[in-house]
């Protein structure tokens, strides 16, 4: 008897996906489904192309088919990607239309490493193909610049008069430290910062992006205000070290972005511990699992923690993010499991936002 592409579906039902805790087949994400003798093929399309699950969803698609479906002696998964823009009304203005996922990277308080966090995220969600584009909002200590390596300023656009993003380790940058002098302070009241902030947005000809990773400033003032109003931020990334007092001003971080109605993708513990390289002894330098335990209290996902690691410093210093520059270190690959689980948490509040899980990828 033939096979049919209804068998192969049916056979399909049977991968669920954890997030939305329905079949793939539901969800709209096989595509381009071909049955040949007893040869078959097909696209799963995913919400994203930093989806930590890839893998097993491919293992997991090609058994169901064998274990379903004996005649089939070839069975051909292709993963792909389209991520699912988030649909959020901001209070007035979009300025950023063509970005489909904007994530806000913030802290409660300076010193916590978030441009650290924000750089390594938006170079990791890059690596999965993702268009990528970083906007270094920290108006009085920006500093991309620095981690990315840039020098050169801005061109501008003669037909739309607007600035041109640096492209750099496959991101789209802009920062405002790039159009003033690194050496002075910027000492500007709120209407000022607004305005800049506004500027940075409207002003740069951002191309179409998958994924626009916001570096605030750290604190609850005008900045993070602004974007709410300027940006549908479709979540946001709180950075918190271990110890109580980081974790005091992480609270009220999350509490003003719960005020504004922007969903809390979740908090990452960074400096979470250190490994001596002369003994391998392991040092709780700030302590340890604090942000785990902030985020069950307050019911928000905990995306993981990034080790204290001198390598990243050196690669922040030498313009490149280290999971550019030590790809196969421990904290290159905790700041790639880190993206995956952003990446997983902006697909479901993307869901969220049309009010129901996505009918495709």
């Amino acid at each position: 008897m033939a096979i049919t592409e209804a068998q192969v579906l049916d056979a399909l039902r049977t991968v669920i996906d954890p997030d939305f805790h329905r079949d793939i087949v539901d969800l709209g994400f096989v595509k381009d489904l071909r049955v040949e003798g007893d040869a078959v093929s097909f696209r799963i399309v995913l919400t994203t192309p930093a989806c930590p699950v890839k893998e097993r969803f491919q293992r997991q698609a090609e058994e169901a088919v064998r274990a379903a479906l004996p005649a089939v002696k070839s069975v051909t998964v292709q993963m792909d990607a389209q991520v699912a823009a988030a649909s959020r009304a901001p209070l007035f203005e979009n300025l950023i239309p063509q970005v489909k996922i904007s994530i806000a990277v913030a802290s409660g308080k300076g010193g916590v490493g978030k441009s650290t966090v924000a750089a390594n995220l938006a170079a990791a969600l890059a690596q999965t193909g993702a268009k990528v584009g970083l906007l270094d909002a920290d108006i009085y200590g920006p500093s991309m610049g620095l981690m990315l390596g840039v020098t050169e300023k801005p061109k501008i656009d003669d037909e739309q008069k607007k600035m041109i993003p640096i492209k750099v380790h496959g991101l789209e940058v802009i920062s405002l430290g790039f159009l003033l002098d690194p050496d002075m302070p910027v000492i500007w009241r709120g209407p000022m910062v607004m305005k800049a902030l506004e500027q940075l947005l409207k002003d740069v000809a951002w191309p179409e992006l998958d994924y626009m990773v916001v570096d605030l400033p750290p604190g609850t003032g005008d900045a993070q205000l602004t974007l709410t109003q300027k940006v549908p931020l479709s979540g946001a990334v709180i950075v918190t070290t271990p110890n109580e007092v980081a974790l005091i001003d992480a609270r009220k971080g999350l509490a003003m972005f719960q005020k504004v109605n922007v969903p809390i993708l979740g908090i990452v513990e960074n400096m979470s511990w250190f490994v001596c390289p002369h003994c391998g002894g392991v040092s709780d330098i700030f302590s340890r699992g604090g942000g785990a335990r902030t985020a069950q209290q307050i019911g928000v996902p905990f995306l993981g923690e990034i080790p204290l690691d001198p390598s990243v410093r050196m690669a922040g210093d030498g313009g490149r993010p280290v999971v550019l520059a030590a790809p196969e270190s421990s904290v290159a690959q905790a700041f790639r499991e880190l993206a995956g689980h952003v990446a997983q948490q902006a697909s479901i509040a993307a869901a969220a936002s049309h009010g129901a899980e996505p009918e495709q990828a």
